[in-house]
């Protein structure tokens, strides 16, 4: 078998590589543009692994090593750097260190999604990433209108304050500016529409997010996001791993038995954690516990902190959801293993 640690950048490659049947070991750069990268794996005979950092633009890399029939390990990058004794950094020394932690067995691997569950996150990005456009669009349309002097807040984006934001007296450019706002918001309105309609039916049929969307504040984009970003609940243990994978566990800095805790780690998906906090409002209004929970730490701390404690219970809970097969509430009765007396409401 050879084995090659590869340190991939967007334009160029450094490799080192190992033959385990003749013992011959080598190095060297691969460029990707004139195709003398894709020339060196198509030349690979026999079986072949490689192994590399989870980085982003590298996708047409994996494909192409799984066309060829090649072994593609991903590993986690924090812990690969952190698995680095010596200061200096370079390209030459990083695929070094993938190639001994893979010969010595120390690779941290991690969980790769196939082809279809990545076209569907690209789904959920895309729809984020123009909600996030229309939401821009907006403050500016509101900043037109508060220089006019109309304030109406969400009233403005009804029938009745739109007629008012049409009928400001704008002049020039900045009556264009006006035009060209409301157009684009139209658009960005329409397409969010037709992509929230493609996540419903994506939704129903994942028999996980069907599952999921029973529990209050749960809808179709939270349920779908959380099936293609947590994958097979196998994969964790408990549900504190869930929280770690999430970033939604506290930061900890405890020494000479004194702890010390701080902000959420947020060492996880960002979109997911994100759509968790915001649910947690909609889930504290239809969940009495929670409720109690939002009310008593929005008190002695902050709502802020408050929701982000939510958004961990809601995270805890579709983990037991899809664990013991079951929908809310019947969920919440369901013991955790180990925990007789806690149930998961609790946790």
């Amino acid at each position: 078998m050879k084995i090659i640690g590869c340190d991939f950048h967007p334009s160029y490659q450094q490799i080192a590589w190992w033959d385990t049947e003749s013992g011959e070991r080598g190095e060297g750069g691969l460029r990707h543009a004139d195709g003398e990268a894709e020339r060196f794996y198509r030349g690979l005979r026999g079986p072949v692994r490689v192994g590399l950092e989870s980085i982003g633009n590298a996708q047409w890399f994996e494909r192409l090593l799984s066309e060829l029939g090649h072994e593609v390990w991903i590993g986690d990058a924090a812990r690969i750097r952190a698995l680095v004794v010596r200061r200096q950094k370079t390209d030459r020394r990083d695929a070094q260190h993938l190639l001994e932690l893979l010969t010595s067995d120390r690779f941290p691997r991690i969980w790769v999604p196939s082809a279809e569950l990545r076209d569907q996150r690209q789904l959920l990005l895309h729809r984020h990433k123009l909600v996030r456009l229309r939401a821009r669009v907006k403050n500016e349309l509101q900043h037109l209108a508060l220089n006019q002097g109309v304030r109406r807040q969400q009233k403005l984006w009804s029938a009745a304050g739109r007629a008012v934001l049409e009928a400001l007296p704008l002049r020039g450019w900045t009556a264009a500016r006006r035009r060209d706002l409301l157009q684009l918001l139209d658009h960005l309105h329409q397409r969010v529409q037709e992509l929230d309609a493609a996540l419903e039916v994506a939704a129903q049929q994942s028999p996980a997010a069907t599952l999921l969307r029973t529990h209050p504040g749960v809808g179709p984009v939270v349920s779908l996001a959380y099936v293609l970003t947590v994958g097979p609940w196998q994969r964790f243990t408990n549900s504190k791993a869930v929280a770690s994978y999430l970033g939604l566990n506290p930061r900890e800095h405890s020494s000479g038995g004194r702890q010390r805790l701080g902000a959420i780690s947020k060492q996880g998906n960002t979109l997911l954690r994100s759509l968790l906090v915001e649910a947690s409002l909609t889930a504290v209004r239809r969940d009495p516990e929670l409720l109690r929970a939002y009310r008593r730490l929005a008190v002695k701390k902050h709502t802020a902190v408050a929701r982000v404690m939510v958004a961990r219970k809601l995270a805890v809970r579709l983990y037991w959801m899809l664990r013991n097969q079951q929908p809310y509430p019947r969920c919440l009765v369901a013991h955790m293993p180990g925990s007789p007396s806690h149930s998961v409401v609790g946790s």
